[in-house]
């Protein structure tokens, strides 16, 4: 005897959608792990940006880098953060069931206001976090106006 199944159009777009992504995630980012340009410009480190009263934060997550792969740079009111996360080669490529954790170049670019003081910018990495504390130009800073 035939069992009968509803169809439901919604579910086969979702499932369909699914594949789609899992078909481009595989070929086009995930590709043979060999080092080549497009896999290379893949990995980008997630980043927060928000306001506090008296300044702009970024935060980026590079977990297993060291500081000193890392570089910042400010010029004509862009940030631009870049550096390589280098690939761990102590294992044989084809001894891996998976290899999901991407290295290689990056760069991220954060557009801040033109008149940011490049000198008073802080930056600090702890732990696979990098901290930038981006004090806002006087002009930009909150200000209580009073009513007569």
């Amino acid at each position: 005897m035939i069992d009968l199944i509803r169809w439901n159009p919604l579910q086969e777009m979702v499932s369909l959608r699914e594949r789609m992504n899992r078909l481009f995630d595989d070929s086009l980012f995930h590709s043979d792990r060999r080092g080549n340009e497009l896999e290379m410009s893949a990995w980008l480190p997630a980043a927060d940006v928000f306001e506090k009263e008296d300044r702009l934060v970024i935060k980026a997550e590079l977990p297993g880098m060291d500081k000193n792969d890392i570089s910042l740079d400010f010029r004509d009111g862009v940030l631009t953060l870049s550096g390589v996360r280098e690939s761990e080669n102590e294992v044989k490529e084809e001894n891996f069931y998976r290899r999901e954790m991407s290295h290689g170049k990056f760069t991220r670019s954060f557009s801040l206001p033109a008149d940011c003081d490049a000198d008073k910018i802080k930056a600090e990495f702890v732990n696979g976090l990098l901290t930038i504390e981006v004090p806002k130009p006087e002009r930009c800073q909150p200000k209580q106006i009073k009513v007569n």
